[in-house]
């Protein structure tokens, strides 16, 4: 079965944690995530988080400690999460998404009322109880 490796962002700012929801072109499509994606080659988790949350949110972040990893098997390949803290170098940044259908800022409370995809859906719990 394929692996696919991905680094994903606990963002947090005011005691909220920014979560976004997929495309309808990407498998799991239309559920929600934590923003991420795949290091390229010679990437670190870290520099690849810091890469992606560049490109798709059009901030800067400083990445921080490793929370956990989980690992979920779909039909199409089995993804590892590497989830990390991350924050905005400039709290204020305005986050100009270019990837996700819709994003919201939610408290960890909320985390329930999304429908998010089976890979991060572990996830949830130990975020709830953590932050």
């Amino acid at each position: 079965m394929k692996q696919i490796k991905v680094a994903a962002a606990v963002l947090q700012r005011n005691h909220k944690i920014f979560i976004a929801k997929r495309p309808e072109n990407k498998l799991p499509p239309l559920v929600w995530e934590f923003p991420g994606g795949k290091p390229e080659a010679n990437e670190t988790f870290a520099q690849a988080l810091q890469r992606e949350l560049r490109e798709e949110l059009g901030i800067e972040t400083i990445i921080g400690d490793f929370i956990c990893q989980t690992k979920y098997a779909y039909d199409f390949a089995e993804v590892e999460i590497n989830l990390f803290y991350a924050r905005m170098q400039d709290e204020n940044a305005l986050i100009r998404d270019t990837e996700h259908v819709k994003t919201a800022w939610v408290s960890p409370q909320e985390l329930d009322d999304y429908e998010f995809a089976p890979a991060d859906k572990p996830l949830i719990p130990l975020l709830k109880k953590i932050l």
